[in-house]
């Protein structure tokens, strides 16, 4: 987690991660459905307006580390050593992602999570802002040099690597896996490579 500097932004973390553990806590023991904003606002001691300056909305207390896993899949391209290649920078943050949502101490919010529609839903649209986000970050490399297209497509396969690795029975060999293909595919689309597969005898 991206730790605040200013005074004033320490205590905005910590009235946000305060806000979090007492939504968690009460989802997890009465349900998702059966706990109002309000309820949480409560358990919290702070007032709803000062929740929903933290969270736009209900769905968005269970997923209260989104922000900082997008900046952490972002910071794999823009942060990546000089030279470094990008799929084994991906990779390696996708693995420490997997290895942190399947933890045992994150099963119960994955079945909190799998039983809410709501959830779900959120969840998908998410996943959906962290690929635009991945893909935008490639394609502002010059060294990368890909299109649009070829860097939005690899920003969903890694996108989905995460989703498919966490489910897997064993997530780590399904990220080597996945990434094996993820690294062909963005292979392919190098122009040097393309020019000289279409370039005559």
């Amino acid at each position: 987690m991206t730790v605040p500097t200013g005074r004033r932004e320490r205590k905005k973390a910590v009235t946000r991660q305060k806000i979090a553990d007492a939504a968690l806590r009460l989802f997890l023991e009465c349900g998702y459905d059966a706990v109002g904003i309000r309820d949480v606002a409560a358990e919290a001691d702070v007032a709803v307006t000062t929740l929903f300056s933290h969270f736009a909305s209900k769905e968005a207390l269970v997923f209260e580390q989104d922000d900082d896993f997008e900046q952490r899949l972002t910071r794999a391209v823009t942060d990546r050593a000089p030279y470094e290649p990008l799929v084994p920078a991906l990779r390696r943050e996708i693995q420490a992602l997997v290895r942190h949502c399947t933890a045992d101490s994150a099963a119960p919010i994955r079945r909190l999570i799998d039983e809410s529609p709501a959830l779900r839903e959120y969840e998908e649209s998410m996943r959906l802002r962290h690929a635009e986000s991945l893909a935008t970050a490639i394609a502002a490399d010059p060294d990368l040099s890909r299109t649009t297209t070829a860097c939005r497509a690899i920003a969903r396969f890694v996108i989905d690597a995460y989703s498919l690795a966490r489910a897997a029975a064993d997530p780590k060999a399904a990220v080597d896996e996945i990434f094996r293909m993820i690294e062909a595919a963005w292979e392919a689309t190098c122009p040097s490579v393309n020019s000289t597969s279409t370039a005559g005898p």
